[in-house]
């Protein structure tokens, strides 16, 4: 039996998997990540306890314990170097845990723990490389490579959102301008849509946003209507985050890449003009690159992911 969590910033949601990777019970409390890191992670370690009791397993049945991070970790020393969400920079993780629960603990970032998931038990796992990009709030990413998760010597090998594709119209949260977050999320399709808007440009969304908040729900169902705005809000996202996998392409070669997140349930929609971008970009032209499909696991793939992550770690 494993054990993954999922820590983000609003709730800590955990879940214990067998070998097969099916997720068995799960449980969640809130984060309350105005706390210090040592009573966030004490919670941590009285859920993990919970789990196991309502688990119906045997404490020694469980072999490793998983955690996805929404920030950098450093899988050598189990540290948390920087976490933004919950405003921890060099939290040791994995040795009070391990210390207090007596199982090997692994940590990485949660969008890397969530292709670890895909390449597990969803669409990846077939392959040996492959990349998963979740496209929300900002870009995410979780890079296998010859069946392992990639992160580099320092934990920010895949840190994909922080590509440089082009020059933008607002800095980017690292401080620079350019990355492809600012242009492939859901944030970024937003702040660009508000931003033609408040320069006078007509579209349908000026009656939807008398009774609702901008969000990129209400821009991919208007550029399917048709609406002009809209459609020229998509077409710069996809247009940009083809740049960033065609440059993938060139320096991975991954058999496949997988999108999650929520931008990737405009679906076909958005997936049908994101891989007749990319064949126009690619450098390559006459050789096949990695096919491009919509990820499989949603909701659970952080616990799943985690967990698994201290499955192949061992």
């Amino acid at each position: 039996m494993y054990i993954g969590i999922d820590l983000g910033g609003t709730n800590i949601a955990a879940g214990v998997i067998n070998s097969e990777g099916k997720l068995l019970i799960t449980d969640s409390i809130p984060t309350r990540n105005e706390r210090d890191s040592k009573e966030i992670i004490n919670d941590m370690i009285q859920l993990v306890e919970t789990l196991i009791r309502n688990s119906g397993f045997k404490r020694t049945e469980f072999k490793a314990i998983g955690i996805g991070i929404p920030g950098i970790a450093d899988d050598n020393t189990g540290n948390v170097v920087y976490c933004v969400n919950l405003n921890w920079e060099n939290i040791s993780l994995k040795e009070p845990m391990e210390t207090s629960l007596q199982i090997p603990v692994f940590i990485g970032n949660d969008a890397t723990v969530a292709g670890v998931a895909e390449y597990g038990i969803g669409k990846m796992k077939n392959y040996k490389n492959g990349i998963f990009l979740t496209l929300g709030t900002g870009v995410g990413s979780g890079v296998i490579i010859d069946g392992k998760a990639f992160t580099g010597s320092h934990g920010i090998g895949t840190e994909i959102g922080h590509m440089v594709v082009g020059d933008n119209f607002y800095d980017c949260n690292c401080g620079r301008n350019g990355c492809l977050e600012t242009f492939a999320s859901a944030t970024a399709l937003i702040k660009y849509t508000e931003k033609e808007l408040n320069a006078g440009r007509k579209s349908t969304l000026q009656e939807s946003i008398k009774t609702s908040k901008l969000d990129a729900r209400m821009i991919f169902d208007a550029a399917k209507n048709g609406d002009e705005l809209a459609l020229e809000s998509v077409d710069r996202l996809v247009k940009y985050l083809a740049i960033g996998i065609s440059n993938l392409i060139n320096i991975i070669d991954p058999e496949i890449f997988l999108l999650g997140g929520g931008v990737s349930k405009a679906g076909d929609f958005l997936l049908d003009k994101i891989r007749l971008e990319v064949e126009n970009n690619k450098s390559f032209r006459k050789i096949d690159s990695g096919i491009i499909q919509l990820a499989e696991l949603e909701n659970d793939a952080g616990i799943i992911g985690a967990a698994m992550l201290g499955k192949i770690s061992l």
